[in-house]
Order: structure tokens, then sequence, then C-alpha cells
């Protein structure tokens, strides 16, 4: 899977979505599922699918994991503008 194919995906694109225009955000699954308003084990599944992409990264502790957006700047520029060229 691409940066552009995620964004193809509905599921992907509202992640990331929620992701850059909340960059400071650390969240669980459940919380993120909430936020999307998608079945947490496909957003679980879409998040794991984002971190191997690196628009992600993942927190892991022994009970939960948090997800948080990249802080490659570069990533972040480039999610930018696939997001402006298609909405």
């Amino acid at each position: 899977m691409s940066i552009d194919d995620a964004l193809r995906s509905a599921i992907h694109r509202k992640i990331i979505e929620f992701f850059h225009e909340n960059q400071a955000s650390i969240d669980t699954p459940r919380g993120v599922s909430t936020w999307v308003n998608e079945d947490r084990a496909k957003v679980r599944k879409a998040l794991e699918d984002l971190v191997a992409l690196n628009i992600l990264t993942a927190h892991r502790v022994s009970s939960t994991t948090g997800y948080c957006y990249t802080r490659d700047t570069k990533v972040i520029s480039r999610i930018g503008k696939l997001l402006k060229e298609t909405t």
C-alpha cells in the first residue's frame, strides 16, 4: 500500500485526516474508531497499515497501543498537498 492508495481508502483517509488536523493527538484504536465512526477492528488494521507507511507512529505498552501522527515534515507536507488535491 502507498500513501496514494491509503488516501483512496475511506477508512484510511478518515484516519489520516483526523491526525493531520490534530497533529498533537495520541489516541488508541478505541478512541480513533470513535472519532472516525468506524468499526474498531477495521480501525486497528488501518492504523497498522499507516504505521507501515510511516504516516503514524505506534507507542506500544503492555495493555494498549497509542498512535500519533508522524513528525517527519516531508511526509506531513506531502499528505497536506495530497489532501488538498483530492478533496
